[in-house]
């Protein structure tokens, strides 16, 4: 009976130990593979669309107090990608939202935003930030794997699902301090079918986040017409340079 106990348990700590070791290396695996999916998806990306959801966690009343709701596109312009949001409902909770119509658009280096009340446009020109802010705009949309293991360290968390999609969990830290100083990490949830982000999460240093929400995702549609990247302002919009 001994030896048949002792074989039995030899037998099992090398079935552990097979599976620890398996287990150890799946996360490396996983990660190789959404990021190559990621590769695939940049390599081909055009156009995105999608409805958003955006919100914003105050950790010292521990709660939500800004949610913005609209639809968001994408584009790459030659080498650049540009991005416009169209704000379309503002409250202070999900269930308390109310019309607040404001555009954002990031392109030739600048975020230009319109208020149609007070018909005002507030423009920011990123100068050498540039490059650093359309890397965040790019995550999950239209950015490689390789970009993203760059700037960033990469840890691969796990599977999830996110209203009904397959998703995969990665956690990034950037490398560089002065990206730190705003971010200290960023989670991405990664739609394994498309390549894209259906969810990021922009954790602060004292703790606050911001939450982007995405769903009805068009990624490669129908083209999107050059006026949805265009303010439509009036004759009478005051136009205020940030800085100035």
């Amino acid at each position: 009976m001994k030896p048949f106990s002792l074989s039995l348990a030899i037998a099992m700590l090398w079935s552990l130990l097979s599976f620890s070791a398996a287990y150890a290396q799946q996360p490396a695996d996983a990660l190789d593979s959404v990021l190559k999916k990621m590769d695939e998806a940049a390599a081909s990306f055009r156009t995105t669309q999608a409805d958003f959801e955006w919100d914003r966690y105050e950790r010292v009343i521990d709660e939500v107090d800004d949610v913005q709701t609209g639809t968001i596109y994408y584009r790459r312009n030659g080498k650049d990608i540009e991005m416009k949001a169209d704000i379309k409902m503002v409250g202070n909770a999900p269930g308390q939202l109310k019309p607040e119509p404001k555009y954002v658009l990031f392109s030739d280096g600048k975020i230009r935003m319109y208020q149609p009340k007070p018909d005002q446009v507030t423009e920011y020109d990123l100068g050498k930030n540039s490059s650093d802010f359309e890397s965040y705009l790019a995550l999950g949309f239209g950015g490689s794997g390789q970009d993203l293991v760059k700037e960033f360290d990469v840890t691969y968390v796990g599977p999830e699902k996110i209203n009904g999609v397959v998703t995969t969990q990665l956690r990034l830290v950037p490398k560089s301090t002065r990206l730190r100083n705003n971010f200290k990490q960023i989670l991405l949830w990664i739609d394994l079918d498309k390549g894209i982000s259906v969810q990021q999460k922009f954790i602060e240093t004292q703790g606050d986040y911001r939450l982007a929400k995405y769903s009805n995702i068009q990624v490669n549609g129908k083209r999107i017409p050059d006026e949805v990247f265009r303010l439509k302002t009036t004759g009478k919009t005051q136009t205020i340079i940030s800085g100035r």
